[in-house]
């Protein structure tokens, strides 16, 4: 019987890596199955691993958009490790920003249960911590479901997040590391997805300033930030006005779906994500004119500014005649000394 299965793992393996060849999407191949299910059982399944595994519907975190849903065959997996990545360090608060958008979901799900936050010296340095208000306020998250572990090295992180993702204690755990340290290498993103799967809880791996690099993780998300659209009011957009977070998400890796860009709104009044739809979510407001509103007022007094004046002397030359103004100025010994000419030799 083992030997049957490592014969069948080897004939799958030998398939996805001619489809890769062939350029045929290896996540489309069909895959016998692991086991015999119960009668009694859901057997509307969805594939999470190519051709090895089946899940039920409810093991997927739904983001609420029906379209990324769709791509990602249901959401992200709630018993696995996944990767939210940016580029670049000025992307830290939008990566922040969405991994707390997913906290908020999960508790929706999980109430009562809190969430560990994971990270060096560095990347809190560097990225700061969460606001306390903010967390209620923006993501509906109670600052006491937010827990943080400050570790002075990586090494000190990684053993934290590999203890922490086997704790069922736990909604969720967030790793947040910068750069492509060496020893956050393919071993050790394989023991942390091997526990959120037996821990049956979700595990992000936030990577600040990273390049995309092997890792266990079956979804890698890439996230910046978007420009805002005006507030919607009941006469219509309002000038000026900055509305909701956004955030411009890619579908980096996934073993269920196809790369794909999608451009999301963040309502913190209902905690939930909604996809911008139409010319600013095509264009991601690159249309939009780059200084809507007035960088500095225009003065009270005129419509335009000043016309350029002309050449300021302190004393008329010498044969020209003396004007009104120059008349109303004091002589030479009414002066004071500090506005006397500066001594040139």
């Amino acid at each position: 019987m083992a030997m049957t299965a490592v014969a069948r793992e080897t004939v799958f393996a030998l398939r996805r890596q001619i489809a890769k060849i062939e350029g045929t999407l290896p996540e489309r191949l069909a895959a016998p199955a692991a086991a015999p299910f119960d009668a009694d059982v859901n057997t509307d399944l969805t594939i999470v691993r190519r051709g090895i595994a089946a899940a039920l519907p409810d093991a997927f975190l739904p983001i609420g958009v029906e379209r990324l849903d769709a791509a990602l065959s249901g959401g992200l997996p709630k018993a696995a490790l996944s990767e939210i990545h940016g580029t670049q360090t000025r992307d830290a608060g939008a990566v922040a920003g969405f991994a707390l958008s997913l906290t908020s979901l999960i508790l929706k799900q999980t109430p009562g249960l809190p969430v560990l936050w994971i990270g060096t010296s560095e990347i809190f340095r560097e990225a700061g911590f969460p606001y306390a208000r903010g967390l209620h306020a923006s993501f509906g998250i109670e600052p006491e479901q937010l827990l943080f572990s400050e570790a002075p090295r990586l090494v000190d992180a990684l053993w934290v997040a590999e203890e922490a993702a086997r704790m069922t204690a736990l909604a969720a755990v967030i790793l947040e590391i910068r750069g492509n340290p060496q020893r956050l290498d393919l071993t050790a993103t394989r023991r942390l997805h091997a526990r959120a799967q037996a821990a049956g809880r979700p595990v992000f791996l936030l990577r600040q300033a990273a390049e995309p690099e092997p890792t266990a993780a079956p979804v890698r998300l890439i996230v910046t930030s978007a420009p805002a659209v005006p507030r919607d009011t009941i006469a219509g957009p309002l000038a000026g006005s900055i509305g909701r977070p956004a955030f411009t998400l890619t579908i980096g890796k996934s073993r269920t779906a196809l790369p794909g860009q999608f451009t999301l709104e963040w309502n913190p009044d209902e905690c939930a994500f909604d996809e911008r739809a139409g010319d600013e979510g095509a264009g991601g407001g690159r249309n939009r004119p780059k200084n809507p509103v007035p960088v500095v007022s225009l003065s009270g007094g005129g419509k335009g500014p000043a016309p350029a004046s002309g050449a300021v002397l302190a004393f008329p030359a010498v044969g020209s005649p003396i004007s009104p103004a120059a008349r109303d100025q004091p002589s030479r010994p009414q002066r004071t000394a500090h506005l006397g000419p500066r001594r040139a030799g």
